[in-house]
C-alpha cells in the first residue's frame, strides 16, 4: 500500500543536509560537475559570467532581444495557425456548398474508367 501512496501523493522532498540523502546528493552533484567539465559547459558559463559582469547593459540587451525575439516568433506562429484554421473552415463550407448545388460542375469531376467487363477500375 505504501507504493500506491507514494505514486499518488509523491515522495517527501529530500533535504541535501539529511544524512539519508546526503550521499546520493553528493554523487549527483559530482556527476553534474564531471559532465560540465567533460562537455566544457563550465568554461562557457565562466566566459558568459565574466562578459555579463563587464558589460551589464549589453548583456541585458542581448538577453532581452532573445526573449522578445522568441515572443515575436510565437506570436507569428499563433497567427499563422489561427488563419490556417479559418481557411480550412471556409474551404469545407465551399465543399458543402458545391455538394448542395448538385453536379452542376460535373466537368471538374474525374471520370470513372471501366474495365472491359464493365466494372470500375481501382
Amino acid at each position: 500500500m505504501g507504493k500506491w501512496k507514494n505514486i499518488i501523493l509523491g515522495e517527501k522532498m529530500p533535504d541535501k543536509d539529511d544524512p539519508k540523502y546526503r550521499e546520493k546528493y553528493e554523487k549527483d552533484v559530482e556527476a553534474g560537475r564531471k559532465f560540465a567539465r567533460v562537455t566544457r559547459i563550465d568554461r562557457l558559463a565562466g566566459h558568459v559570467q565574466r562578459f555579463a559582469e563587464k558589460h551589464r547593459g549589453v548583456f541585458l540587451g542581448i538577453v532581452m532581444a532573445i526573449v522578445l525575439g522568441c515572443l515575436a516568433v510565437n506570436i507569428y506562429h499563433f497567427t499563422r495557425a489561427y488563419r490556417a484554421h479559418r481557411e480550412q473552415k471556409v474551404s469545407s463550407q465551399e465543399a458543402s456548398r458545391m455538394l448542395r448545388e448538385g453536379l452542376d460542375n460535373a466537368h471538374t469531376m474525374i471520370p470513372i474508367q471501366k474495365n472491359e467487363d464493365g466494372k470500375d477500375q481501382d
